[in-house]
């Protein structure tokens, strides 16, 4: 696919930088074959049916962003502020993480922070960085760590993000970004869902470094997918065979859910999943054929990325292209804070949109 279909223009003056007063205060674009309506997202639990599942990404960010700097006696930096930002841990107790300094991290540098010492040990792809820790890591950051809030807002996290760039149902600590779509939903309207007579499903896909990374290629498949790690229990898979059973939809809170799910798609039965807790950089485009989800909740995404991709690819290139101009034409609000899309049903996709 070529990336330049995937291009709009985004007013700056749209995008949010801060969050509603309420989490279900926003917008929702309803996007279906036949145009576009436009309702609020507080009237959701109306679009969910019996026997539907819900599925949420329960990762919890972790307040990832730590300020350190470098002791004095280290050559041409002395006293310098380095910023790290941590991705996740590796299986040899190292974490992968990506720096912000004035002159670039090397092998052997050491930085402090809340009397803990880091130290690099090597550079890694993608401007990535593994470094080891003296301390409790985990601990540092929840005392004087702030939430990893994305660049394009332009300011850093404080109190207000720690609570509202996390969602109300996190509980497994592990992503350096939040799964923005359930963002948006509140406790109440997941008990509005269950009283619909629909189920609500768990997974967790943590969040790394692909929300940072934009295309650059031309041609989408040329473009090097990020892994983000994937889990998947034997409870999830009952609910999604009972929900086949009973004829209703598996519904997925945003992105990463559809990533998680189809990731972990059955080989041998497409419209089910297996358990399994692996990495996935399953990059979802036009063209591709969906097996599990069956609708779709999401934010607006950026323009040339693969989030993007993934929602063209459910919708339809077009249907999106067209729903992206109405939200824009509308004011809606963009990104991580901004107000959310609902495509109900995967619509199928004019192959000559490619």
């Amino acid at each position: 696919m070529r990336t330049e279909l995937l291009d709009f223009h985004l007013p700056a003056e749209l995008i949010a930088t801060r969050p509603l007063p309420e989490r279900d205060g926003g917008r929702v674009c309803v996007v279906g074959s036949e145009g576009v309506e436009h309702r609020r997202v507080r009237e959701f639990a109306d679009w969910i049916r019996p026997n539907d599942l819900v599925v949420l990404n329960q990762t919890m960010v972790r307040r990832a962003r730590l300020i350190c700097s470098r002791p004095s006696s280290a050559k041409g930096g002395g006293g310098a502020r380095v910023e790290l930002l941590f991705l996740h841990p590796t299986e040899n107790e190292q974490w992968v993480a990506i720096g912000k300094a004035n002159r670039p991290l090397r092998k052997g540098d050491r930085l402090m922070a809340g009397g803990l010492s880091i130290c690099v040990q090597s550079r890694g792809e993608e401007g990535t960085i593994l470094v080891s820790v003296q301390g409790d890591l985990e601990e540092l950051l929840s005392r004087i760590g702030t939430m990893p809030i994305p660049p394009y807002m332009s300011r850093p996290g404080d109190e207000e993000d720690a609570e509202r760039y996390q969602t109300v149902f996190a509980s497994t600590l592990g992503s350096a970004a939040a799964p923005t779509a359930g963002l948006h939903l509140t406790e109440e309207l997941i008990a509005a869902f269950e009283k619909k007579g629909a189920n609500i499903g768990r997974l967790n896909l943590h969040v790394g470094l692909g929300t940072f990374r934009p295309v650059k290629t031309e041609d989408l498949n040329e473009h090097a997918m990020h892994s983000e790690m994937i889990e998947i229990d034997e409870v999830l898979v009952d609910q999604v065979a009972r929900t086949r059973q009973l004829g209703g939809r598996v519904v997925a809170i945003g992105t990463t859910c559809v990533r998680a799910l189809e990731s972990a798609r059955d080989p041998a039965q497409a419209t089910q999943i297996v358990a399994c807790q692996k990495w996935t950089n399953l990059l979802i485009q036009p063209g591709y054929s969906f097996g599990v989800v069956d609708a779709l909740w999401t934010n607006f995404h950026q323009p040339k990325s693969t989030l993007l991709a993934l929602v063209a690819a459910f919708s339809g290139l077009e249907r999106m292209r067209r729903a992206y101009k109405e939200a824009i034409d509308q004011g809606y609000r963009f990104l991580s804070y901004g107000d959310a899309m609902w495509i109900p049903s995967r619509l199928s996709d004019d192959r000559k949109e490619r």
